[in-house]
C-alpha cells in the first residue's frame, strides 16, 4: 500500500521534466495541479517562464488539463488564462476526479501522467489510477494551513521512506 505514495519520478522543479523521455513512455496527456505546482498559492497569475514551458509541452503535442481542489473561479481564471481545460474542487486523492480530467483531454491512464506538489492528493490519487506520477517541489509562498502543519509533516516521513527505498534500487 505505501507505494501508492511513491512517485515514479521525483524533481526539484518542473523544469528537470524530460519531455522527450515522457513523450518515449507514451505519454500524451498531463494532469497539473494548480497551487504551487504551477503557480504560487498567494499569486493569481502563472509566472512567464512555466507558461512558456506550459506552451513548450503543447507544441510537443502534450494535451494539458488542470485538476484542482480549489475554487471554481481561481481555477477556471487561471485555465482560462493558459487555454486548457480544468477540473475545480476536484476533492484529489478521489479517482474521480482525474477520470473526468482524461476525458476532457481524451487520453487513457496508461498515456496520462499527473505533476503535483502533494504526496497525499496529486501522487496518491495519480497511483490509483495508474498515470504516471511525477512529484515537484513546492513553488515559493504561502501555503494553505492545512497543507503546511499537516500534509507536509507526513510528507516528510513518506519522503525519507522513498529516497532510502531509492537508495536500496540503486
Amino acid at each position: 500500500m505505501i507505494h501508492l505514495l511513491y512517485p515514479k519520478l521525483y524533481v526539484q522543479s518542473l523544469f528537470e521534466i524530460d519531455q522527450d523521455d515522457l513523450y518515449r513512455r507514451g505519454i500524451r496527456g498531463i494532469l497539473f495541479d494548480l497551487d504551487n505546482t504551477i503557480v504560487p498559492r498567494d499569486r493569481d497569475c502563472c509566472p512567464e517562464a512555466i507558461t512558456l514551458w506550459l506552451k513548450k509541452l503543447q507544441q510537443r503535442g502534450f494535451k494539458l488539463c488542470i485538476v484542482s481542489n480549489n475554487r471554481p473561479s481561481r481555477v477556471q481564471a487561471l485555465a482560462a488564462a493558459l487555454g486548457v481545460p480544468a477540473v475545480h474542487r476536484a476533492v484529489k486523492p478521489v479517482k474521480r476526479s482525474f477520470i473526468r480530467a482524461m476525458g476532457l483531454i481524451q487520453t487513457a491512464p496508461r498515456e496520462t501522467a499527473v505533476i503535483g506538489d502533494q504526496i497525499f492528493t496529486d501522487v496518491l490519487g495519480g497511483n490509483r489510477l495508474g498515470l504516471y506520477t511525477i512529484l515537484v517541489t513546492p513553488l515559493p509562498g504561502r501555503e494553505f494551513w492545512a497543507t503546511r502543519m499537516i500534509s507536509r509533516r507526513l510528507e516528510k516521513i513518506v519522503l525519507h521512506c522513498f529516497k532510502k527505498a531509492c537508495d536500496a534500487w540503486k
